[in-house]
C-alpha cells in the first residue's frame, strides 16, 4: 500500500494509527487519554523517565508500552508527539531524525515554534515535521492531572516545516479535530509573533507589576495588603514557575523584543498624555482598548489559563460561608477556593468562589440563583 493510500484509510479509521507519546506528563499524557478514550487507539506507545506515570498509564490501559528511552519499536510509529520542554525537544529531534520511518510524522506540543522548525530544517535528514501548539492546559502538572477532554474546543496550532507533505498536515489536522480540538495551520513565525504578544508579554507585564508594587511598598507591607481584588486577578501569572518562563522567552527573544518596543510606545505616549494634560487623548487610549476588549470572547480556551469563578453578594452574617459551601457541595460542585474579597472596588460582591470549569460555573450560579442569592458571572 502507497502512503497517500494508507493515510486516507487511516483517517477514516484512527485506531491503525501507531502512536508513540514522548513526555507523559499533563498534555503527553491528556493525549494519550484522548486518543484511547476518543479514537479507540490501543497501542500507544509512552516515552517517560518516571516510571510511576508509565505504570499508572498501563494499569489504566492508556498506554500498552512504556519505555524510559526510544527504542526501534519507536521509530516504526507513524506518528510521535514530544511533549517536553523545548531543550528536551531539539534533543529528542536529533536522536530521532535519523532512525524514523520516512513515512513517520514528528510533532511536538512547545510554546514556540521558530526555534524548532529551524533547527529541523537545517538537519542532514530529511524529516517530517509538524510543529504543534494546543492552546490548553490547567494549573497543574503531571499525567496524575491529564484528562481526555483537556483538548475539547481548544485551539491546536500546526505549523508545518518545509518537509511536510499536505497529506501529513491533513492527517494530523484531521487527528486533532478527533480529539475535539480545533487545528489551525499558520507559518512558525505568525504563531511566535501571536504569542509573544497574548501570553509571553502578559507573563513579563504581570512580573513587572508586581516588583513595581513591590519596590513602592518599601517594606512598609501595606500595599501587599490592598493588593486584592483586580490587581490580583492581572498578576496571578506572575506566580508562574520562572524556571519555565525563562526558557520560553528566551526561545523566542526577537518576537518578544519587537512587542515590548510597540509596548514601550504605547506607554511613551500614555506619558506623554498625562504630562501635557490631554484629557481626550487619554479617553481614546482607554477607549480604543475597551472597544478591542469586547470583540474578544470570553470563552472558550486560550493561551493563558482562565479563572472560573463566581461572586457572590451576600451580608456580613455568621455562617453564610459555610450555608453556600454545604450548599455545592451537596451537589458536587468542587471548590477550589473561597474568600472574601477586603478590597473590591471593581467587584459586584464580596464572596469570590474559585471553580474548576465552566461547568460547574453554570451548575453553580443556577443553583445559588435558585436558593435566592445574587450572583455574579466572573468576566
Amino acid at each position: 500500500m502507497e502512503p497517500n493510500d494508507f493515510r486516507n484509510e487511516i483517517m477514516n479509521d484512527f485506531s491503525k494509527l501507531k502512536i508513540t507519546i514522548i513526555g507523559l506528563g499533563l498534555i503527553g499524557g491528556s493525549l494519550a487519554r484522548a486518543m484511547h478514550d476518543k479514537l479507540g487507539l490501543r497501542g500507544i506507545t509512552a516515552v517517560d523517565r518516571d516510571s510511576a506515570a508509565l505504570q499508572l498509564a498501563l494499569e489504566q490501559g492508556v498506554i500498552s508500552n512504556g519505555l524510559s528511552s526510544p527504542d526501534e519499536s519507536v521509530c516504526d510509529s507513524d506518528i510521535i508527539f514530544i511533549c517536553t520542554p523545548i531543550r528536551q525537544i531539539l534533543e529528542y529531534i536529533d536522536e530521532l531524525a535519523p532512525r524514523v520511518k520516512s513515512t513517520c510524522i514528528i510533532t511536538d506540543v512547545g510554546s514556540t515554534k521558530g526555534i524548532i522548525t529551524n533547527h529541523v530544517e537545517n538537519l542532514p535528514h530529511r524529516l517530517c515535521f509538524i510543529g504543534g501548539h494546543p492552546m490548553a492546559g490547567t494549573e497543574k502538572s503531571g499525567y496524575a492531572n491529564s484528562r481526555p477532554h483537556l483538548f475539547e474546543n481548544a485551539y491546536y496550532i500546526i505549523t508545518p516545516a518545509r518537509g511536510a507533505t499536505g497529506d501529513s498536515v491533513k492527517l494530523l489536522s484531521s487527528l486533532v479535530e478527533a480529539i475535539g480540538a480545533i487545528p489551525v495551520v499558520m507559518t512558525p513565525e505568525e504563531h511566535d509573533m501571536a504569542v509573544a504578544g497574548i501570553s509571553h508579554l502578559p507573563h513579563v507585564l504581570a512580573a513587572a507589576l508586581v516588583n513595581t508594587v513591590k519596590d513602592i511598598d518599601n517594606n512598609t507591607g501595606r500595599l501587599q495588603t490592598l493588593s486584592a481584588g483586580g490587581f490580583r486577578d492581572i498578576t496571578r501569572i506572575a506566580s508562574s514557575s520562572p524556571g519555565l518562563w525563562e526558557n520560553i522567552v528566551m526561545s523566542n527573544r526577537e518576537q518578544l523584543l519587537e512587542v515590548l518596543d510597540q509596548l514601550d510606545q504605547k506607554l511613551s505616549d500614555f506619558v506623554g498624555y498625562l504630562k501635557s494634560g490631554s484629557s481626550g487623548d487619554i479617553y481614546n487610549f482607554f477607549d480604543s482598548a475597551r472597544q478591542f476588549r469586547e470583540t474578544i470572547s470570553d470563552y472558550g480556551h486560550g493561551l493563558l489559563p482562565r479563572i472560573h469563578r463566581i461572586i457572590v453578594d451576600v451580608p456580613d452574617r455568621p455562617g453564610i460561608i459555610g450555608e453556600i459551601a454545604t450548599l455545592l457541595g451537596c451537589h458536587n460542585i468542587n471548590i477550589k477556593n473561597i474568600y472574601v474579597a477586603n478590597s473590591r472596588e471593581f467587584e459586584q460582591g464580596c464572596l469570590v468562589i474559585t471553580l474548576p470549569d465552566m461547568d460547574s460555573v453554570d451548575t453553580a450560579f443556577d443553583l445559588l440563583t435558585e436558593n435566592g442569592y445574587i450572583v455574579f458571572r466572573d468576566k
